[in-house]
Order: structure tokens, then C-alpha cells, then sequence
């Protein structure tokens, strides 16, 4: 068997999910020994599917647009619903970034999850499942499915593993998502009434007239905006990070915040291109805000964790804006910066909670001077604070930069306020690493934890590594991305320059 004819995405999508049923098996009465086994077999076949991955990833034709590695079978023949599953420039990397970070997440449960550890394991195995899925679907019917199937384990990671207010943050994060989604639902259908099938590439490259767009844009809209999250129904955010476990944040803001780009890119942009011209103006304005305010709100906060949840909000203005600039520098910028933060986030919150684990606080004036007795945790962490502030030389730079190119070639002003985000992100960041790191020390505690042991270096390390190696060699995604890119910005040209008598003459 080949790989052109072995189904590689199934075996990535389907493989975690035979995992946790292994991990459900796993029976003792030795309650270490079943979370030790838990945990081993979890990371296991975590990293297997990352393996299969990179396999994906270095035998990924770099020339072409089309899907690659593509299965389609028929899946419910009386309504036409295909299993379609494949990747494309635009999907790859977040397919590689799922199946990443997830084995890190598993293993740092080992040392900060003491209950109920398999069942956590499992969760995060059948959430590795459904967000392989949602990248690789090309139906959607079965996107759909796999992008409402991640709110059940991280429902149940917030809602378990959380903190006090676990319960009121994962019913808000649940509400939030499922009421935005369920109008993507009822735009399906419509879809799938006009098309006659869900089939994505089929509507991609045949958009319906514009006054039906207007609606359908604004369905799809309201369920990928939460997603993101953009302002102002971004209030979910921040109460969810608070609460989750270590390995929910890293997941939440590393993967799950990106499904909301990736919908604006595989629906809103090709499927609803007029609309997509008429709203643009607006996106850009909510962008705009979500890039300062978020900033402002950011600057007084208290918390480490709720610091960085806001900075993930600003980071995302800067996606939103750079895909709605329909350029080439803004749309390539907006998928390097989601590639960008979802290492850079991840790795935040790991940090915290490297921290959290020792004193149990993400208080910053609890902490103060740890350079001193955590040099290498200390070096690590000004590692992502300054790829987050987007210094040269880190992948943070390089995928704002662009989103930032694209920006000032759509709108003078729009680009203009987005940059002053830029000095703002630097601001409460430095500020946060000077009162953690350098600060005053007040809490002896603090003074005496131990630096970061092997199972967090294991973590953290890779993790800085790829924020180096991709601000140095961005060329890696960018060419990669690019010819996809092509295809979408040159099929999104070609629709609006259509009149809307010419799409009814074609039938839609």
C-alpha cells in the first residue's frame, strides 16, 4: 500500500478515538499505577498521530492548490452526504498543530492533574479526534459534526478539571458556541437545498447570487466570530481560561480559537464573496476594537492567565483583519499568525501553569524575582513573551507584520490603529515578565520554588524552538500556504467581478 492510496487522514482523525477506548479499559486497583498507564498510553497514541502528521506534512506537494490526500466515499446516499476528507495549504499546519499539541497536554497532566486522570486522558483524546476533523472535512454536514463535537470535552475539561467557577464558565463558553452555531446549521440546510449536496469544494467554486449571500454570510458569521472569539461576544474567553485545567487553555487557545479563522477561510471568503465585500468595511472596525480594547483591558489586569486570554483576543483582531483585507500579505499573515499563536498561546499558559503547580496562585503580585532561583524557566518565558509581542526574529513578527501589509494596502487608517495594538501588546506583556521575573521579591515562597523539571522542559523547549526557526524561516509555511492562498484570493476576485444578473443566468 501507498500513501496516495493509504487513507492517512482517517487513520490521524479516528486514531485517537481507538486510543481512548484503550485508556477507558485500563483497570487496577492501584490508582498511580492506572493514571501512570493512562497517561503513557494517551501520549502513545498522541504521538503516533503526530508522527503520521509530519508524514503529511513533508510529503505535502508544495506546487499545487488542490486537496491533497483526499478520501470520498459516499456516506448517506439518499441525501447525497459524501465522507470527503482532505487538506490544502490552508488546513495543513493547524492539522500539525492539533497533533502536537495534544501529547504535551497529555503528559503535563501527569504532575497537574491528581483525579480522575484517565477520564481526562480520554477527553483529550476524543477532543484531538474532532479537531483533526473539522480541519480535514470537506463536507459540511461532517464539518459541522466535528465543529460542535469539540464543545463536549472541553465542556467536560472546563467543567471537571476547573477551577471554583468551572461550572458558570463552561456553561457560558457551551451557551456562547452553540447558540452562533446552530444559525451555521439552518445555512447548511439552505445550502444543501440549493446545492443539492454539502459538498465544500463544489460550493466553494460555485457561489450562490448575492442577495442569498447577504443571510447565509451572516449565519456563518455569528458562529465563527464566537469562535474566535471577536468583539463583543468575546466575554466567554476569558472566564473559560481562567477555569480551565493547564491542558484546556493550551487546547482552547492553541486549536479551538483557530476554527473560527479557518470557517472564514474554507466559507465566508469563497462561498460568500459579495458578502464578503460588503462586510468587510465593518469586520475591519470590530477587528480594530478588539485590538485596542482587548490591549486597554489587558493592561490592568491581575490575573496571568486572564492577562493572556485578552492578549489572545487582540492577537485574533489581527487574523480577522488580515483575512478580510482579501490580500495576499493580509490572508498569508492571518494564517502564519494563527499558526504563530497557537504555538506562542500554548506555550503562555503552559507557563503559568508551570507556576501555578508550585504556589497555586496566578496572582502576579504573588510572584517576583524567580530569576534568580528559575533561570531556565525564566529564559524560556521571555522566549514567548517576546515572540507574543511580535519582535523580529520570532514567528509572532512575521505574521503580524504581513497582516499589518495587508491591512495598510486595504485601509490607511484601519492599518494605522491596528499598529498602535503592537505597542500596546508590548506594554502589559513587558510588564507582566517584569513583575514575574525581575520584579520585587515579597513572598518567599516564591523565592524557593524549584526551576522547570524534565517533563516541563520536555514541553517548553520545542515549543520555543519552532517560535525561533519560523521567524528565521518562514518561508516553511509561506510556501506551503501560498499557492492555496492564490486560488482563494484569484476564485474571490473572479465572483465579485461577476455581475448579479450574470450568477442568476448561471442558476444561482
Amino acid at each position: 500500500m501507498t500513501l496516495e492510496t493509504f487513507p492517512l487522514l482517517t487513520v490521524m482523525t479516528f486514531l485517537p478515538l481507538v486510543g481512548a477506548l484503550f485508556v477507558m479499559l485500563i483497570k487496577g486497583s492501584d490508582d498511580t499505577r492506572v493514571r501512570n498507564n493512562a497517561v503513557n498510553v494517551g501520549a502513545f497514541i498522541s504521538f503516533c498521530v503526530f508522527g503520521l502528521s509530519l508524514v503529511m506534512l513533508f510529503n505535502f506537494d508544495t506546487e499545487t492548490s488542490d486537496f491533497q490526500f483526499v478520501e470520498n466515499v459516499i456516506w448517506f446516499e439518499a441525501l447525497n452526504l459524501t465522507y470527503h476528507m482532505g487538506v490544502d495549504g490552508i488546513s495543513v499546519f493547524f492539522v500539525v498543530l492539533a497533533a502536537l499539541l495534544t501529547p504535551i497536554c497529555i503528559l503535563l497532566c501527569k504532575q497537574s492533574v491528581t483525579s480522575r486522570t484517565r477520564e481526562y486522558v480520554v477527553a483529550l483524546l476524543i477532543l484531538e479526534t474532532l479537531m483533526i476533523g473539522t480541519f480535514c472535512a470537506l463536507d459540511g454536514i461532517l464539518f459541522y459534526i466535528f465543529f460542535e463535537g469539540v464543545l463536549i470535552p472541553m465542556f467536560i475539561l472546563i467543567g471537571v478539571w476547573g477551577g471554583p467557577k468551572r461550572v458558570y464558565a463552561a456553561f457560558k463558553f457551551f451557551l456562547f458556541t452553540l447558540l452562533g452555531s446552530v444559525l451555521m446549521l439552518i445555512a447548511l440546510i439552505y445550502m444543501f437545498v440549493a446545492y443539492g449536496t454539502t459538498d465544500i469544494p463544489t460550493m466553494m467554486f460555485d457561489p450562490l447570487a448575492g442577495d442569498i449571500q447577504f443571510w447565509l454570510f451572516l449565519a456563518f458569521f455569528a458562529s465563527f466570530a464566537v469562535k474566535m472569539p471577536m468583539w463583543p461576544v468575546h466575554t466567554w474567553l476569558p472566564d473559560a481560561h481562567v477555569e480551565a485545567p493547564t491542558g484546556g487553555s493550551v487546547i482552547l487557545a492553541g486549536v479551538l480559537l483557530k476554527m473560527g479563522g479557518y470557517g472564514f477561510l474554507r466559507f465566508s471568503i469563497p462561498m460568500f464573496p459579495e458578502a464578503t465585500e460588503l462586510f468587510a468595511p465593518m469586520i475591519f472596525w470590530l477587528s480594530v476594537i478588539a485590538i485596542i480594547y482587548t490591549s486597554l483591558i489587558a493592561l490592568v489586569q491581575t490575573d496571568m492567565k486572564k492577562m493572556i486570554a485578552y492578549s489572545s483576543v487582540a492577537h485574533m483582531g489581527y487574523v480577522t483583519l488580515g483575512i478580510f483585507t482579501a490580500t495576499t500579505n493580509g490572508v498569508e499573515g492571518a494564517i502564519f499568525q494563527m499558526i504563530s499563536h497557537g504555538l506562542i498561546s500554548a506555550a503562555l499558559f503552559i507557563c503559568v501553569g508551570v507556576i501555578y503547580d508550585r504556589m497555586h496562585t496566578r496572582e502576579i503580585k504573588r510572584y517576583g524575582g524567580i530569576v534568580k532561583n528559575m533561570p531556565k524557566y525564566a529564559t524560556l518565558f521571555m522566549i514567548f513573551m517576546l515572540g507574543s509581542v511580535g519582535l523580529p526574529g520570532t514567528s509572532g513578527f512575521v505574521g503580524e507584520i504581513l497582516a499589518l501589509m495587508g491591512a495598510f494596502q486595504a485601509d490607511t487608517v484601519i492599518g494605522t490603529l491596528a499598529a498602535s495594538g503592537l505597542v500596546l501588546g508590548a506594554t502589559y506583556m513587558l510588564w507582566l515578565y517584569r513583575q514575574v521575573v525581575f520584579g520585587p521579591v515579597e513572598n518567599k515562597d516564591a523565592a524557593a520554588m524549584n526551576d522547570v523539571n524534565g517533563m516541563e522542559k520536555f514541553a517548553l523547549i520545542p515549543l520555543a524552538a519552532m517560535v525561533i526557526w519560523l521567524g528565521v524561516q518562514p518561508n516553511f509555511v509561506l510556501d506551503r500556504i501560498g499557492p492555496s492562498v492564490e486560488n482563494l484570493l484569484n476564485n474571490y476576485y473572479t465572483a465579485i467581478s461577476l455581475p448579479t444578473d450574470e450568477l442568476a443566468r448561471m442558476g444561482r
